[in-house]
């Protein structure tokens, strides 16, 4: 008879498998930003999409993963540069200029989010209506969102 088969009357020779066991807890449930004292804040779960004004080309959008609320005018370039006046509204509502990126900048704070992005709205619709007036434009905005 082969050595691998058995007969009903013989026992089985079961050989014990090593399982490994969870680490304990050392941290006692803290990420390791907690322990390093770093938490890193997260944006808000719904973010805001963006609305563009095609005839003004005014855009307003969530920029740097939600931690901005930017407004361009047009591409960013020279030429879309915007009026004084129009700069100085920006500037009254706390923008400001990032010429990197060239846009308009406020910063999103963790706990004004939802207040910011509707702040951040209204100075879009403020603008686009100074814009259109300088541009001799209707007064409805053309807007895709």
């Amino acid at each position: 008879m082969p050595s691998h088969t058995r007969t009903p009357d013989q026992e089985s020779i079961e050989t014990a498998t090593a399982v490994a066991e969870p680490p304990a807890p050392e941290n006692n449930g803290q990420s390791f930003a907690d322990r390093v004292g770093q938490r890193q804040w997260a944006p808000a779960s719904a973010p805001f999409g963006g609305i563009f004004d095609t005839v003004a080309k005014v855009s307003v959008f969530e920029g740097r993963q939600g931690r901005q609320m930017t407004i361009k005018f047009g591409q960013g370039r020279p030429e879309d540069k915007p009026s004084h006046a129009v700069i100085t509204r920006m500037k009254e509502a706390g923008y400001r200029w990032d010429p990197t990126d060239r846009i308009w900048a406020y910063p999103v704070r963790p706990g004004s989010v939802v207040r910011t992005r509707i702040e951040a709205e209204r100075l879009y619709n403020e603008v686009c209506k100074m814009v259109r007036l300088e541009k001799g434009i209707e007064a409805e905005p053309e807007i895709s969102r």
